[in-house]
């Protein structure tokens, strides 16, 4: 359906498909809760971390998916990939046009967040971004870098 296709994930991956393996480390009842939403409506936030290939990315994108089905407007963005649109949109002077869809969304999902260090006008992009979602939408951080390194990747003034 159209929100879908607007969202671009990486993964078609549902909530029905998820695999609940013992290796995967996945509570049936916290997804049940995630995929009821009440978490959106809060304007909550989730972060996902764990090892390369722990399925962190088909876990974002099957929630993703069940909110685009349940009418929510979502966008899916690897953390590279969305910098790079910054900096496009900086230069060709649709950054405000660009940043307010982002801010809109009701979703906002940022995959593979600290697999690079940031330079202080991505820091600088990212701080406007998040801080103009917060407390009003909810974004989805999907992570191989522990919480606590995060701090080395986003750099100083944070």
């Amino acid at each position: 359906d159209r929100l879908t296709r607007q969202a671009k994930f990486r993964v078609n991956g549902t909530l029905a498909q998820l695999d609940y393996g013992a290796s995967r480390q996945l509570n049936k009842t916290q997804i049940r809760s995630l995929a009821q939403g009440e978490w959106l409506r809060l304007h909550q936030n989730i972060l996902i971390t764990g090892a390369t290939g722990c399925g962190k990315t088909y876990l974002a994108c099957a929630l993703g998916h069940n909110h685009c089905q349940q009418g929510e407007n979502v966008y899916y963005f690897r953390l590279k990939e969305l910098l790079e649109k910054m900096f496009m949109a900086q230069a060709d002077g649709s950054y405000r046009k660009f940043i307010n869809k982002l801010t809109s969304a009701n979703l906002l999902i940022l995959d593979d967040w600290g697999l690079e260090p940031l330079t202080g006008q991505q820091r600088s992009d990212l701080l406007e971004l998040i801080d103009a979602r917060y407390d009003t939408k909810s974004t989805l951080i999907a992570s191989q870098l522990p919480i606590e390194n995060w701090y080395d990747m986003i750099g100083e003034s944070t």
